[in-house]
């Protein structure tokens, strides 16, 4: 039996905690890992990344199987389970590590990525346009283990409650029919 090959995805959309939740949900999705990526100083802690001066965003890597979901699926639900119209910001987390942001792994991703972000602009969904950065992967930093699977394990936390879950929710409405079987 031949090995499946599976790709991966870098993405922020402010809170890693919010995307992580959302993607942890789609089917052909193997894995999301909430690190950081795209700044300046090596392996950041969180108390650092929070600052906002070491150029990181905020980020979900995920690992996909893309005979289940493609790259493009990947992008349509990261362009329609946030704002990408504002500028280092999601809600009220504010700040360069709130951006929203897609590195890209590959050229091909790069060209799909700019694409999606053309159509999704040309889309006339936001009344503002899009300020999504596409950006090439330089390194990819796992963010420290109490964030990673943070809403599952934590779902009465307040912020959970109030900012994560209701985009989940969001989420499963919109996307019902590309959830995961146990979602």
């Amino acid at each position: 039996m031949m090995a499946e090959k599976l790709e991966k995805a870098t993405l922020g959309a402010g809170c890693f905690w919010c995307v992580e939740a959302v993607y942890q949900n789609l089917a052909g999705v193997q894995s999301v890992v909430s690190g950081y990526a795209g700044g300046h100083v090596p392996n950041p802690t969180y108390e650092q990344v929070c600052t906002g001066s070491t150029g990181h965003a905020e980020v979900a890597q995920i690992t996909f199987d893309p005979a289940v979901i493609s790259y493009a699926e990947i992008l349509d639900v990261f362009w329609r389970t946030h704002d990408p119209t504002t500028l280092n910001r999601q809600g009220a987390d504010v700040g360069t590590q709130y951006r929203s942001v897609i590195f890209y792994h590959s050229d091909e991703q790069r060209r799909i990525a700019e694409e999606s972000k053309a159509a999704a602009d040309a889309s006339g969904a936001w009344k503002n346009p899009i300020v999504t950065e596409i950006a090439p992967l330089a390194e990819f930093y796992p963010a420290e283990d109490y964030h990673q699977n943070y809403f599952r394990r934590n779902p009465h936390q307040p912020y959970c409650q109030m900012v994560v879950a209701p985009k989940v929710e969001k989420f499963k409405l919109i996307f019902s029919a590309k959830l995961k079987g146990d979602s």
